[in-house]
């Protein structure tokens, strides 16, 4: 069977193009056209194979590479392109042109059609450099060439159609004596005398090879003519010609030519000639002739009469002759025949190619094979439909990329059909895993409706076209083959393959029993064994019934649902559903899958095939059943053959030595693909042997078994077999499934990336993680490489030939199964050490897979004792499951996932602890098994022992960071302390527990903490602190609580009254203020708001005003220092804490709303010194300061004063106006000044009302309003300045909207004012109005300040109203309050406004005079009305002089006239008033 190389078709090629001449360019054909070619020669002790292909698509280029058996399968291969297209004519040889040359130890000739012949010295292709030297010489005009051969020593010889040979010494010059000899068939004397050559011709040469023959260079030829001749190439002398005697037919034709090595103990030369007959049915045959050699003087050679005939049907792609064989490579198979003088002793060897074996496993090598895939999954798994898809694909998927049937090219070319496009870089570096994901998301993608049908449909397509591009990328080439070893291999188009022989089960299961001659015995050593050999053949041709019913689908089920994880179903289950398959057929889902996929009439008549092919089935078991039994006499006899027989399919035991060496050589990749191979063979014969038997117990009272033979069956044969089963089973898993790729993470993995080790295997090992060709039996490799030359059966220097691979494999599997010196161990045990090399190597998942299957074949035993009773295998098997579940969930894992992981290796953990004998069994654990240490020795009670385990588990689990198992492990613990100390105590083992109970408990709850805070389970945490019954711990665990709730913004439960804080309420403070002091003021969440909060919830008044306050100074402070860019955040946030403490101190009595200011650390010191310092207390803290700095409180009174002069300056900063409080008493006038000018009137006023009283007060609203004046005149007011809206302001914090506004653009506020002079009126009129109350003559001011400035401006009407409201109600004339209409009368006259003046005076004296009747008494009461006389006198006198003056005499004139008529009616009526007053 083909065994190919794995790896093979990985290589990347080193491009060589051979330099071209003009001048030997020809058109013409002048030597035959290539096909697809590949051959090989053997050069060196050890052997290197050097192999070169031609591909007929690319006919240019020859690739060339060379193989060493004791390296791994080179990376790198050279392709050299020529100008011309090439001939078949290529030939590789030992340089013997250089002796001892190392730099080219090669030489390379090379024909073109165009008849150039290329002569390359070349080096060895793993150091490649371009140093080749290049011959070129053209033979065009020597032409045409029928065919060519080549010596070592530079010669080239061509065979002509003129018959003749031509021999170029390629290394000389065409011009030298010695380039070219001719060898010609002389026809004797007679030539002399020109008659006998008369009429007389040569035939042309057809086919030549040079062998050496006792050290001389011999050249075999055939000719057309039928003739063969041999010539001396040293002397140029024919040594032999000889008239073959081949197919007497017409048209038969000599075609081709093969020379053997020659046989110096017989001297004898195997020769083999292909004859061709081209009448109407064209057929091929190969004869094969010997020559005697005779060495004397002179070589003589004489032909063997005898010879052998050898038909070839279906084509041949080549031979070679082997030592005593002839190796015939045909489009099925290779056929291997001994080369024998009597020809009825031909006995020939059939060795099937990998075409077979990939066409097998995908489903290809029948039209319904894909099919029954899917309906015998269907049902296996009809209750279980939603895993039927799953399975399939995993299946599929499974052999896709299984090694010897993955193959890069193909696999590239079938993604690119489908417009998925890969760099060849991109594409070889991708995974296993890689892959798999690139497949399925085609599959899914391709399959758009998402049912079952349509995805497997895909799969199908899918498959079809890999098989495809597998056999058009891969076909096969050319042989491999050495004489000195009998090693045969085949060149592919794109890999390289050895052959190996065939175990006699595969012999059996492959060929039909009649056409097995010579039956195997399988070990039967009965006295009667020719009968039991027939009763055996008769059995294995049931056996194959079973099979052929199934088809080869069942197997793949029943592997995938076994080595499913987790399983979908029990492997308890698959037997007997399989069972039910053979007994009733298909189940009804699967009858509805034909309906669907092929239509109501097709799907009928496949039912009744069916239908019709189980009772052919069960009617030839039958009778085959009776015929046995009837042969045998008894089913006991029966039963003891297939006792013996399955006793054959048991690993066999070998002793061996093995040393430490990793060699990951070709022979490893050869050995572990032949593993898998046999592997598959012995578990699908046990599984059939096991549904065979099944199949008997079901149907026992049909076929006369008895109760004993039944019972035989169930309790001793069937367990045999699923022994077996699950032996060949992990055998096969190990050799076909990839191994993981490294974590970069691990030490281990970092180790072998640097390469730190010196071992070039490893590291070679390490690259090769995670790509499909590298399986974990390369990893058993590392450790298991045989020393011994009797005990490894072959050469590790050379490729094993066909016998030694299946030597090898036997060794393999025995060690893998059985241990390294084939002790009797059980699978539980043999499994464990397995997986301790696994988990070396951080397979994890394969590690997973084997110790859940040896679980699941554990579980399902049928033993007389507890499985648990097994000297500690069990817990040694779940303490290897829950390192394994805990590493996976390291590495990578989220979510779900990662939970499940953690889950199952808590539980495997645990299980592991409880298990009987687990203490003695896992300190037995080598540490070399990549384990951490357990570190207890001696002899320990239970509760002793399990208190360790699970404090190492915790540590582990902490190890990797998942808090989840290391708490549950620590609260076990916990659980056993108290039992261990006891029975320590009893025991008086000090060893043990070295620690009392408080310290173990102390640490273990401690750890508790630990890990309920890293999951977030702040309650579960507080209680683990609690109970720590070392105080030490738990104040330290308490304090590093409250900083996991500050970084993780969970702070606001230490105020919520969720932890209730028994006792520690006021350490809890403590270490709130503490932590406060020393962070950053500016940190979110602030520790000083939740100490205000937690103060509030305990109902603390006066301390969270503290709390609040202080963290207001320290923003205060640091904000100065620090010289933050937006001031204006600190500001808010310092009102907000101002204000935060006012709200505290109102909730207290007014006698005690004043707060005792806390001490702050100096915030310069903390920059200076930032490291860590001893923790010392607030109250330490306030014994240590100097108390004359801290005697006085701060009350109320004081927190709002600075309120409100911060909230001046936020206002400010918001106006990008920066004002400092220099603490003098002007500092408020100041503010108010800049208040005014940056238009913040609200907060100028609140500010002065503040800080303001009395006289001073009045001062300071004639500033303010004598400011907000000179802004009303249009000539002086400033464009840049512009004012708040006073309905925006206020001296409270704004609401949560009005912040949001404030800290997304400070300047917002400033931008909806208006700055003309309209809004100042408008402005100025709302603030006099409401502060006229706490100074009357504001009106006054406001008016003279106008009119000082702008003596012509138009006093508002609503200036003048306040004027004219201002006099008393019970007073007439002009008199009245602090702004009355006689200041405005005397304001107009000062400023030069008669003509308002005037008007005014009018306005009153003619409302004294028209008043109404009820009035009049209050007129004429004494001093009843009152007017500024002394003003108008001065009004008058002014009207006068302007007069004189001549400025507006007309205007004058006018109102003295007015002036004067008024004053005469006042005047009288005043006369009239005192004198009815005095009557």
């Amino acid at each position: 069977m083909e065994v190919p190389i794995l790896g093979s078709d990985s290589l990347k090629w080193l491009e060589f193009p051979v330099p071209s001449s003009s001048s030997n360019a020809a058109s013409d054909t002048c030597a035959p056209l290539t096909h697809d070619c590949a051959s090989s020669i053997a050069i060196g002790d050890p052997p290197a194979y050097l192999i070169y292909r031609i591909h007929k698509h690319l006919p240019h280029a020859l690739e060339l590479f060379e193989l060493c058996p004791d390296k791994e399968f080179p990376k790198l291969g050279l392709r050299i392109t020529f100008p011309q297209a090439l001939s078949s004519s290529v030939f590789l040889c030992k340089n013997e042109i250089d002796v001892g040359s190392r730099s080219h130890p090669y030489l390379l000739y090379a024909l073109t059609v165009a008849g150039v012949a290329y002569l390359l010295r070349l080096g060895t292709v793993s150091n490649y450099a371009s140093s080749s030297v290049v011959r070129e010489i053209s033979l065009h005009p020597h032409g045409p060439i029928a065919s060519a051969a080549a010596t070592t020593t530079g010669c080239l010889v061509v065979g002509r159609n003129d018959g003749s040979l031509a021999c170029f010494q390629l290394t000389l010059e065409s011009n030298a004596p010695g380039f070219l000899q001719e060898l010609r068939d002389d026809p004797g004397i007679g030539s002399l005398w020109g008659f006998m050559s008369r009429g007389r011709t040569v035939g042309a040469v057809q086919d030549l090879a040079i062998s050496m023959v006792r050290g001389k260079p011999l050249i075999f030829a055939i000719y057309t003519d039928g003739m063969l001749r041999v010539w001396d190439l040293s002397s140029h002398l024919r040594l032999f010609s000889h008239k073959l005697n081949g197919p007497t037919m017409a048209g038969a034709a000599l075609v081709r030519l093969w020379i053997g090595q020659a046989d110096n103990d017989s001297s004898t030369i195997p020769l083999a000639m292909l004859y061709r007959d081209n009448s109407e049915i064209c057929s091929e045959a190969i004869h094969v002739y010997s020559l005697h050699c005779n060495v004397a003087e002179r070589i003589a050679l004489l032909m063997d009469p005898s010879e052998q005939v050898i038909p070839i049907e279906d084509g041949w792609i080549d031979v070679k002759l082997v030592s005593n064989k002839i190796c015939i490579l045909k489009n099925n198979g290779l056929m291997l025949h001994e080369l024998h003088k009597n020809v009825s002793m031909v006995d020939a060897v059939c060795y099937a190619l990998q075409e077979d074996f990939v066409a097998d496993q995908l489903f290809q090598s029948s039209e319904h094979s894909s099919d029954d895939l899917f309906v015998i999954t269907h049902s296996i798994l009809s209750s279980s439909k939603d895993h039927i898809l799953p399975i399939v694909s995993s299946i599929i998927l499974r052999r896709l990329l299984l090694p010897g049937i993955h193959h890069n090219a193909a696999l590239r070319t079938t993604l690119l059909d489908y417009n998925r496009h890969w760099t060849e870089s991109d594409f070889h570096s991708l995974t296993a895993d890689g892959l798999k994901k690139e497949i399925l998301s085609l599959i899914e993608h391709e399959g758009l409706t998402g049912n079952s049908s349509s995805i497997f449909c895909c799969w199908k397509i899918f498959c079809a076209r890999y098989f495809q591009n597998w056999c058009k990328s891969n076909g096969p080439c050319g042989l491999l083959v050495d004489s000195s070893t009998d090693t045969v291999g085949l060149i592919r188009k794109s890999s390289v393959s050895s052959f190996r022989s065939l175990e006699d089960i595969e012999r059996v299961n492959d060929g039909s029993l009649d056409e097995l001659g010579n039956f195997p015995s399988f070990g039967l050593d009965s006295s009667d064994e020719a009968l039991d050999c027939d009763l055996l053949a008769e059995m294995l041709r049931c056996v194959i019934y079973v099979n052929q019913q199934l088809g080869k689908t069942a197997s793949a089920i029943f592997y995938e649902l076994l080595i499913s994880a987790p399983p979908v179903i029990s492997s308890e289950e698959i037997i007997p559903r399989l069972l039910k398959i053979l007994e009733t057929g298909y189940s009804s889902t699967a009858s509805m899958l034909h309906i669907s996929g092929l239509g109501p009439d097709v799907a009928w008549e496949k039912k009744l095939a069916d239908h019709k092919n189980l009772r052919k089935f069960s009617i030839d078991m039958m009778l085959s059943l009776h015929a046995l039994h009837k042969k045998s006499g008894s089913w006991s006899h029966i039963l003891s053959v297939i006792e013996n027989y399955l006793k054959y399919l048991i690993p066999q035991k070998m002793i061996q030595k093995y040393d430490a060496e990793v060699v990951l050589d070709i022979n490893a990749a050869i050995l572990v693909q032949a593993t898998s191979q046999v592997a598959k063979v012995m578990l699908e014969s046990a599984l059939d042997i096991h549904l065979f038997l099944s199949y008997l117990v079901s149907i026992s009272g049909q076929i006369n078994m008895l109760h004993d033979d039944i019972s035989k069956i169930q309790l001793e044969l069937i367990p045999m077999i699923q022994e077996i089963i699950y032996e060949w089973l992990l055998l096969h898993f190990f050799a076909t499934t990839p191994s993981e790729s490294a974590a970069i993470e691990d030490f281990s993995s970092q180790l072998s990336l640097l390469q730190i080790d010196s071992n070039k295997g490893r590291r070679s090992w390490n690259e090769k993680l995670g790509k499909c060709e590298f399986t974990l039996a390369f990893i058993f490799l590392l450790n298991v490489r045989s020393s011994s030359r009797e005990q490894s059966h072959y050469d590790l220097r050379s490729i094993p030939n066909v016998q030694d691979i299946v030597d090898s494999v036997r060794e393999f599997a025995s060690w893998t199964m059985l241990g390294q010196n084939g002790e009797s161990l059980t699978l539980l045990r043999r499994a464990a050490d397995l997986a301790f090399i696994l988990l070396r190597h951080g397979q994890y998942d394969a590690v997973e897979h084997l110790l859940t299957i040896v679980e699941a074949h554990l579980l399902k035993e049928k033993t007389s004792h507890g499985i648990q009773a097994t000297d500690g295998g069990w817990c040694i098997l779940h303490h290897l499951l829950g390192c394994c579940f805990l590493a996976q969930a390291h590495r990578g894992l989220h979510g779900v996932l990662k939970e499940r992981k953690v889950h199952e290796a808590v539980r495997c953990f645990f299980r592991a602890a409880s298990g009987k004998g687990s203490a003695q069994a896992l300190q037995s654990l080598p540490q070399e098994a990549g384990l951490p240490p357990l570190g207890i020795n001696g002899i320990v009670s239970d509760a002793a022992w399990r208190l360790h385990y699970y404090q190492w588990a915790m540590q582990i689990f902490e190890q990797y960071n998942i808090s989840e198992g290391a708490c549950q492990f620590a609260l076990a613990a916990l659980e056993q302390v108290e039992e261990a100390y006891s029975s320590n105590n009893q025991s008086h083992d000090r060893a043990a527990l070295n620690e009392s109970v408080s310290t173990i408990k102390g640490s273990l709850w401690a750890h508790v903490c630990k890990f309920t805070l890293d999951l977030n389970l702040f309650y579960d945490a507080y209680c683990a602190i609690i109970s720590n019954p070392d105080e030490e711990s738990k104040y330290i665990w308490l304090r590093r609580l409250i900083i996991v709730l500050y970084e993780r913004g969970a702070i606001k439960i230490l105020c919520g009254g969720q932890l209730p804080f028994i006792g520690l309420t006021e350490k809890v403070e403590q270490e709130l203020a503490w932590k406060a002091e020393r962070s950053d003021i500016l940190a979110k969440p602030n520790l000083y708001k939740l100490l205000y909060a937690f103060e509030m919830h305990r109902h603390n008044w006066r301390k969270a005003a503290s709390y609040m306050y202080l963290y207001s100074a320290r923003l205060r402070t640091e904000t100065s220092l620090k010289g933050y860019q937006q001031l204006w955040r600190s500001l808010k946030e310092i009102l907000n804490g101002l204000s935060a403490a006012i709200n505290a101190l109102h909730l207290v009595h007014p006698a005690y709303a004043w707060i005792d200011p806390l001490l702050e650390r100096n915030t310069l010191h903390n920059e200076q010194y930032p490291s860590k310092k001893a923790r010392i207390t607030i109250e330490d803290q306030r014994n240590d300061v100097d108390l004359q700095s801290w005697k006085f409180y701060i009350d109320i009174q004081k927190i709002e004063n600075e309120f409100v002069l911060t909230s001046a300056e936020y206002l400010l900063s918001l106006a990008h106006v920066k004002w400092t409080n220099t603490g003098t008493k002007r500092a408020p006038l100041e503010l108010v000044d800049l208040l005014i000018q940056t238009n913040l009137y609200d907060m100028a006023f609140t500010v002065l009302l503040r800080f303001s009283k009395g006289s001073e007060l009045k001062r300071g609203l004639e500033r303010i309003f004598s400011a907000m004046s000179l802004k009303c005149c249009p000539h002086i007011v400033d464009s840049s300045r512009v004012g708040d809206d006073p309905t925006k302001q206020g001296l409270l914090l704004t609401s949560s909207k009005d912040e949001v506004i404030v800290h997304g653009s400070p300047d917002m506020c400033l931008s909806n004012q208006q700055s003309n002079g309209t809004s100042q009126w408008g402005t100025l009129e709302l603030y006099l109005e409401r502060y006229k109350v706490f100074h009357a003559r504001l009106p006054l001011i406001v008016a003279e300040t106008l009119l000082r400035t702008d003596s012509q401006i138009e006093l508002p009407l609503w200036l003048v109203k306040l004027f004219k409201d201002g006099k008393r109600d019970k007073t007439l004339g002009m008199t009245g309050q602090e702004s009355n209409p006689a200041l405005l009368f005397q304001l107009y006259v000062d400023y030069g406004r008669y003509r308002e003046a005037t008007n005014l005076l009018l306005e009153y004296i003619g409302s004294s005079a028209s008043m109404r009747p009820a009035n009049i008494m209050n007129r004429k009461r004494p001093f009843g009305v009152w007017f500024p006389y002394t003003t108008i006198q001065r009004l008058w006198c002014q009207l006068e002089e302007m007069v004189k003056s001549g400025y507006m005499v007309d205007q004058c004139k006018q109102l003295k006239d007015l002036l004067h008529g008024a004053l005469l009616k006042h005047l009288e009526l005043v006369k009239v008033d005192s004198e009815d007053a005095l009557g």
